[in-house]
């Protein structure tokens, strides 16, 4: 599988898990000239934003490790113009981060939620 590759199917197997832990899928893939939030969920009164990391090998280190203070700062950036420009909206926001872990099959070794990851 070649990084894209790799990547898309992180993401369905991101959307797949979060809909089983009962959020709902708004958007998928929402890009800005900024950046693009690959999932946008919404559960409990909470818009959450989700930045998907997967990983087949640990080479370059962790997925959690890969979502740096400038990937944080676009995050913000565009989660607050979807804000902006989007009405009936839940009315608190957050930014989560999904890891996918996956062996060299593609098949999933870990997979991981954190919450508020801006905080």
């Amino acid at each position: 599988m070649n990084r894209r590759e790799v990547g898309a199917l992180g993401e369905r197997i991101a959307a797949d898990y979060l809909q089983k832990e009962g959020y709902r899928v708004r958007e998928r893939n929402f890009r800005l000239r900024e950046g693009e939030i690959d999932i946008i969920v919404e559960k409990d009164d909470f818009l959450v934003f989700v930045e998907v990391r997967t990983r087949i090998s640990s080479s370059f280190g962790t997925a959690e490790e890969s979502v740096t203070p400038n990937k944080i700062e676009r995050l913000i950036a565009i989660a607050q113009s979807y804000i902006q420009s989007h009405e009936d909206l839940p009315p608190s926001w957050r930014i989560d981060v999904v890891v996918v872990e996956l062996t060299p099959r593609g098949q999933v070794s870990r997979i991981e939620l954190i919450e508020d990851a801006t905080s």
